[in-house]
């Protein structure tokens, strides 16, 4: 899987973007509906750009459209094809405050204070052997034009790449956490949510840790929040929710690889107690259930008996 990573970070560097990016925003659900948003069908323009173009065009991360749109070279997506934008998806069974970060789907949650509205942005994560942890925290500094200074580990890590890491990257378009940062204030204060110098990763496990926005994210965010912000770091591959009018629904994204042998699309996936009795229920169509899955398409799938 580390060969892929690194494929794909090839191209996200290569990418040259020029369309706009905002952030993706909906008008929230009644507090017993978790489904927002619908998914649309693009075809790929014949512009020779990679599969990030699109990505940022929709606000979605690159692995995002891989899993809804399996098969699709991300070097090249072929002109005239049809491909999906997953642009809808239950909102994660947690409180609607504050941040609240999803790792399996690669997505950071913003529920401004007092308005009827969440604001949804793709993000990097921490790679393997450098996993964000799940934690229930709050934005202890917010830090304009940050200075980077590596870790012993980071500078380890890039030392058996062969590169030289320098004691400090100073504030500036060279630096790798861009222009804005958000200090946790879990542990030591030595995770955080930043910007970047290049659209690299978003949508992908890069980071040493960190969470990972795009520059014009990370700037909106930065903007919009104060310190003392709840930030909740879940770790939820399969969503799932019974509507309000009945109908049910599962969203499966690929789980976090614990080692490089694991295959995200075919590894087993934990699953609680709740969602056992979810699958179990009269209501649900448990063959529905089990090929979504199976297929990890990112996407909700209506799994309703007789649907």
């Amino acid at each position: 899987m580390r060969t892929v990573y690194l494929l794909l970070g090839a191209l996200l560097a290569a990418a040259s973007l020029s369309a706009p990016v905002n952030a993706t925003e909906y008008r929230l659900p009644a507090p017993d509906s978790r489904l927002i948003g619908e998914n649309t069908v693009i075809t790929v323009p014949n512009d020779k750009k990679p599969l990030e173009a699109i990505a940022a065009r929709y606000q979605i991360g690159l692995l995002g459209m891989l899993e809804a749109n399996p098969g699709t070279d991300p070097w090249l997506p072929r002109a005239g094809s049809q491909l999906t934008v997953p642009l809808q998806m239950l909102l994660p069974d947690t409180p609607r405050q504050g941040i609240v970060i999803n790792l399996a789907e690669l997505r950071l949650y913003y529920y401004p204070p007092d308005e009827n509205r969440v604001i949804v942005y793709p993000i990097g994560i921490g790679q393997l052997g450098a996993a964000t942890p799940v934690m229930v925290t709050q934005i202890r500094q917010k830090i304009p034009n940050p200075s980077w200074t590596p870790t012993a580990n980071i500078r380890k890590r890039y030392a058996k790449q062969g590169i030289t890491l320098p004691g400090t990257v100073p504030a500036g378009p060279e630096n790798p956490m861009g222009l804005f940062a958000l200090r946790l204030a879990h542990g030591s204060g030595q995770y955080l949510i930043h910007g970047t110098n290049a659209d690299f990763g978003i949508g992908m496990r890069v980071s040493s840790g960190c969470i990972r926005l795009r520059p014009q994210d990370i700037e909106a965010l930065f903007n919009a929040v104060p310190a003392g912000t709840r930030v909740q770091i879940i770790n939820q591959p399969i969503k799932y929710a019974v509507e309000p009018d009945g109908k049910r629904y599962i969203e499966v994204h690929q789980p976090l690889s614990r080692n490089e042998s694991d295959d995200p699309q075919t590894v087993p996936i934990a699953l609680s107690a709740d969602l056992r009795g979810f699958l179990h229920s009269s209501g649900t169509d448990k063959a529905q259930a089990d090929a979504a899955i199976t297929r990890r398409s990112g996407m909700p799938v209506l799994v309703s008996a007789g649907e």
